[in-house]
């Protein structure tokens, strides 16, 4: 089959004729200049891949640099398009000068067919293996650029906040490792995603892994990858996510969870800056910005000999402490704006607004989920609203006790509500509260991810 296009630049018209002969039935499109003027021309004109280019072209000159200045000129208009040189029997020097300038290959004057197409070929091979690899590179940077930008944005101009991206302006430019540290939907995500964003990676990826959700029998795959057969199940190889945060972030989200027995293979890496993928023997050197978050006490958990300390030491280089939404009283109402604005976008509907009797009904409640609960508020009264006017109605907030006396709800709603109520009670303490509910901490995770408290 016939593949690529070529381009053949010579003075010889002789010689232009006799290549379009033979290289017609090898590509695609063969186009052929007697003069290297036109070569800017062609490249506007065609998407070539292969260029034959001759050395001389003045009469009575066989220095090469003629040849040399369009080989540089061609790269220059098209980096990824390989080119041949063509050159007098015995001007091997110059031959092996113009590939030390980039030229894929030379071939001499007069050629044997044979060995011409052989050369041809391979250098169509390269030339499309080039543009391939650029293609790829392309997307891959694409595809970062969408994977790191996010439609959500941090809202809020509270001194709490503002004290916060002070800090997170000073921290960014640096590879110092950060702790962020808050209640339970604060926003930790989006101050880690901001940090990213605004440091020296921002180009690469920004890795995200729920270590809350990661059971421990799965913990070293899915965080330093396997190899082919290294279990039942490893039918191929796999990536980790440190290898796959490479040059980038790692956001390890609610660390805290993180089990005691799995926390000296996490310090370990954190110390050699390598991965080993099960199943190998091999170290894989990965070079990254570790971001880690957590809603409990991590000073406690040490303090209990829940959390090594050595570990928290190298976690904690810079700690970002992010103030419960009770306490950024001036941002609801621009929380809920911005809230509801997104939502009236998403569900196709326009002219809402709050009344100022909503703001204050919004301003006045605890908000135990903090920014996510109060998300989930807006999006539930843009979807249920008649009115342009947000009322108070339209926000309502349940409780255990409420829903005791109401026979119609269900075992899930009176769930949700003592958990919402024992993390409004402790203060989005997961430890106090999963000991006072009877459950473990990984349980109470896993509930308040269900319900999106």
């Amino acid at each position: 089959m016939k593949n690529g296009k070529i381009l053949i630049v010579d003075d010889n018209e002789g010689a232009l004729s006799a290549l379009r002969m033979l290289l017609d039935t090898e590509f695609s499109k063969v186009i052929t200049l007697s003069n290297p003027n036109g070569i800017q021309s062609a490249f506007r004109q065609h998407d070539i891949d292969v260029v034959l280019l001759d050395m001389n072209f003045s009469a009575g000159v066989n220095t090469g640099n003629e040849g040399f200045y369009w080989l540089g000129e061609i790269k220059k208009i098209s980096p990824d398009t390989e080119v041949v040189m063509l050159t007098a029997y015995g001007d091997v020097e110059l031959a092996v000068k113009s590939v030390k300038k980039g030229a894929a290959d030379f071939i001499m004057k007069p050629w044997e067919n044979e060995k011409l197409l052989a050369t041809l070929r391979s250098t169509l091979k390269l030339s499309l293996s080039n543009k391939e690899v650029q293609e790829l590179k392309a997307r891959e940077n694409t595809l970062k650029r969408e994977i790191n930008r996010d439609s959500k944005m941090l809202v809020g101009s509270s001194p709490q906040m503002v004290r916060v991206m002070q800090m997170v302006e000073k921290v960014a430019g640096t590879d110092a490792n950060v702790l962020i540290t808050g209640e339970n939907g604060t926003g930790k995500e989006l101050i880690a995603r901001e940090i990213h964003i605004r440091s020296e990676r921002r180009n690469e990826l920004l890795v995200t892994v729920d270590m809350g959700a990661i059971p421990a029998t799965l913990f070293e795959s899915e965080l330093f990858g396997f190899k082919k057969g290294a279990f039942t199940d490893a039918k191929e190889d796999r990536v980790g996510k440190f290898q796959l945060a490479d040059k980038g972030t790692l956001f390890l989200d609610e660390i805290g969870n993180l089990p005691f027995t799995l926390q000296s293979k996490l310090l370990v890496i954190l110390q050699n800056r390598a991965v080993t993928p099960v199943g190998s023997s091999k170290q894989i050197p990965v070079d990254i910005r570790l971001i880690s978050a957590t809603n409990s006490s991590i000073e406690k958990e040490v303090g209990e000999q829940r959390f090594r300390e050595d570990l928290l030491y190298r976690l904690n280089t810079i700690k970002i402490e992010l103030p419960p939404l009770r306490e950024r009283g001036e941002d609801i109402e621009l929380l809920a704006s911005h809230f509801l604005g997104v939502y009236q976008k998403k569900y196709k509907k326009s002219g809402l607004r709050l009344s100022s009797q909503s703001i204050k009904k919004l301003q006045k409640h605890h908000w135990p989920g903090n920014i996510r609960e109060l998300q989930h508020a807006m999006e539930k009264a843009v979807i249920l609203a008649e009115d342009e006017v947000l009322k108070p109605d339209d926000f309502s907030w349940r409780n255990s006790e409420s829903l005791v006396k109401n026979d119609f709800q269900t075992l899930e709603d009176m769930e949700r509500a003592m958990i919402e109520e024992a993390l409004d009670k402790y203060n989005g303490n997961f430890t106090q509260v999963s000991d006072k509910l009877g459950i473990t901490r990984q349980t109470l995770y896993n509930k308040v991810k269900r319900y999106g408290l």
